[in-house]
């Protein structure tokens, strides 16, 4: 399977959001382009796009910064995945031909599982995987 760059870095970053997550505490959107070794201009468009699904809530201001919009453990990966890469859980098109359907049920049936096993990992399983938090100064 091949992820995208995208969508690669909206799981780090949201992971990193993860870590620090407390209910109240921002954190900077240099901190975690620095904390993950990504671009900040590119991470702005994505942090953008989980802010449209409502994953992630921005605080304008000198004191500024990205928080999810709940707690880790209510995030699951999946939301992630369809917030930036929704294609890559949609299901292929009917298939044609006498063979069709027989194909076309196994697409269906590995889609779902993918789609289940992203809906079972959560920020929070993924962030206590990532070690101990990392707190800013």
């Amino acid at each position: 399977m091949r992820v995208s760059q995208k969508l690669e870095y909206a799981c780090r970053a949201a992971v990193c959001l993860a870590r620090h997550y407390d209910g109240s505490t921002v954190v900077k959107l240099e901190d975690i382009a620095k904390r993950e070794d990504i671009s900040a201009s590119f991470l702005v468009q994505i942090l953008n796009e989980l802010k449209r699904a409502d994953i992630v809530v921005s605080k304008r201001g000198k004191a500024g910064g990205y928080i999810l919009s709940q707690p880790p453990a209510k995030i699951a990966l999946r939301a992630i995945v369809q917030a930036v890469e929704p294609g890559l859980l949609a299901t292929p098109e009917n298939s044609s031909g006498a063979s069709g359907p027989a194909v076309n049920n196994i697409w269906h049936d590995l889609s779902r599982s993918v789609s289940e096993r992203l809906e079972n990992v959560s920020l929070e399983s993924m962030a206590s995987e990532a070690g101990a938090p990392m707190y800013f100064i």
